[in-house]
Parts: structure tokens; C-alpha cells; sequence
């Protein structure tokens, strides 16, 4: 299936039932707490993706402006939220994207996206659009599964979803890989132009004249987090770090593996969904 047609195919992305019940818990207050509520959106890609490719529509004549979960939110009201919120499509950890383990999808997301708003920090771009870029990178995984399964079962047969290999693998396969699935989804949503370049060129943020440090940012925090899902060794850290990118962007492997926003030493299962 090629990627327009692929982009054709109806698909609804799952959110996380708890992010979903906190969220509705805290837009029942009369005044709600911005503060609370870009943490829990910050949890959930799905919701994030909604609510930004609501705050970037011709509803408020901002397109390819908002890059961030807080400026959206500085934008709809309690009401436009409740209803975003109340129509998700609530996830399993199982069954509502079949190959995908979505409590482990959730965990990967969120770490990319704390690892790449850090990582962004050091190497002077924008941490919001960084952020944002990182919780949104891997969706275009979710809708290869939901609009071709059989095709995403070669692929995971081969390697795993988290699998430090998957992008070139199914760019090998496919002719592209879930990054540009993202990257065509957030173009389509009319998120800003550095957003959807980050995730266009995640992949390959220096390869052919490309130059896209912020995709950069993102290719160093999903390496991090894919290799904390696949409980790479020392060793096999030391193998797999993409040199070239970090090289590129002034950051060796200690200054990634150093980075202090989760804890890497806690099991996955046992890590919780904290902004």
C-alpha cells in the first residue's frame, strides 16, 4: 500500500483510558487547571495530536503556528475541550491496535518526548516543539498497524515495533517508514513546518544535504528509548549509539545517557506517566 493511500484508509487512534478519565475529572471543575491539563495531554500522542490539530485550524486563523500542548490550551475552551476529550477512542494495552503492546507504546512515547524537550535544551532549539515532536513521532506506527495489518505482521515478524531497525526496515520495505506516516499525518493537521520537518526527517536527520537538527533531537531520544524498551547492555549501547547524529548536534553518547528527565534505572512496566 503506498503512503497516499495508506493516509486514505480511516483509522482512530487509541488514547490511554487513564489520561482520558483524569482529563475528564479535572474539565468537570469550574475553573480547571492548565497546569494539570497540559501534563495529562502531555501523556497521551492521540489527545496531543487532536488538540493541536484543533488549535492550528481555520476555527482560530492560526494555521502552522502552534507548536506546543500549552499554547493550544491557551486557545480552546473548557467546553471545546470536554468535547475533544469525551469523543476519544479509548485504548487497550492489547487489543485496540493488534501487534502493538499500547501500555508499552504509551511508556516509549512519553520518554521520547521528555529525552528530546532535555536534549533540545543543550543543543538551543525549541524544547516545546521538541516535546511535541517526541510524543507524536511513532503514531504513524499505530496507523501501519490499523490500515495494514497483514503488511505490519511481515514487518514485526522481522522486528519488533520498538526494534532499533524498525524505521529502515520498513522503509525497505514499505518505500517509507512510520516517521513519514507521522510526518504526512502532522502535515495534514497543519502543525508548524519545524514539527512536521523533525518527524519527516527523524529517520535521516543529516543524510543527502538534510539538515534538521530538531530531527536530530528526536532520532537521539527514540534511539534512548527504543534501547531502554529492548533493554540494550552497556555494550550494545555503546554499538547502536548513531554517532554521526550526536557528532552533528555536539552531543556524544555520556551527554545523552546522562540526561536526567525519567529514570532509567526503574523496569519499564514499573515506569508511571509523569510530564
Amino acid at each position: 500500500m503506498e503512503l497516499n493511500a495508506l493516509l486514505a484508509q480511516p483509522v482512530a487512534l487509541p488514547s490511554l483510558p487513564r489520561a482520558v478519565a483524569l482529563l475528564m475529572n479535572e474539565l468537570a471543575h469550574e475553573e480547571p487547571s492548565l497546569r494539570r491539563l497540559n501534563q495529562l495531554f502531555g501523556t497521551d500522542p492521540a489527545l496531543a495530536a487532536r488538540l493541536l490539530e484543533l488549535a492550528n485550524s481555520a476555527t482560530f486563523q492560526l494555521p502552522r503556528q502552534i507548536a506546543g500542548i500549552p499554547e493550544a490550551l491557551a486557545l480552546l475552551g473548557t467546553v471545546q475541550l470536554r468535547s475533544l476529550v469525551s469523543s476519544a477512542t479509548l485504548g487497550t494495552t492489547s487489543r485496540s491496535v493488534p501487534g502493538v503492546n499500547m501500555q508499552q507504546f504509551w511508556r516509549y512515547s512519553l520518554n521520547t518526548a521528555k529525552l528530546a524537550r532535555s536534549l533540545a535544551g543543550i543543543v538551543h532549539q525549541s524544547q516545546i516543539a521538541a516535546f511535541t515532536a517526541g510524543l507524536l513521532h511513532a503514531l504513524g506506527e499505530l496507523v501501519i498497524h490499523l490500515a495494514d495489518p497483514e503488511k505490519a505482521h511481515s514487518v514485526n515478524t522481522l522486528v519488533a515495533p520498538f526494534d532499533l531497525r524498525r524505521g529502515k526496515i520498513e522503509h525497505r520495505i514499505f518505500g517509507y517508514s512510520y516517521g513519514h506516516v507521522t510526518a504526512a499525518l502532522a502535515r495534514r493537521w497543519q502543525l508548524p513546518e519545524a514539527v512536521v520537518d523533525a518527524l519527516q526527517h527523524q529517520g535521516a536527520p543529516f543524510d543527502n544535504n538534510v539538515y534538521e537538527p530538531l530531527a536530530g533531537v528526536i532520532h537521539l531520544a527514540s534511539w534512548r528509548a527504543r534501547a531502554r524498551e529492548v533493554e540494550l547492555t552497556d555494550k550494545e549501547l555503546a554499538v547502536s549509539f548513531p554517532g554521526e547524529v550526536g557528532l552533528t548536534l555536539g552531543l556524544d553518547i555520556d551527554m545523552v545517557l546522562q540526561q536526567d528527565p525519567i529514570d532509567w534505572t526503574v523496569k519499564p512496566e514499573a515506569a508511571d506517566y509523569v510530564v
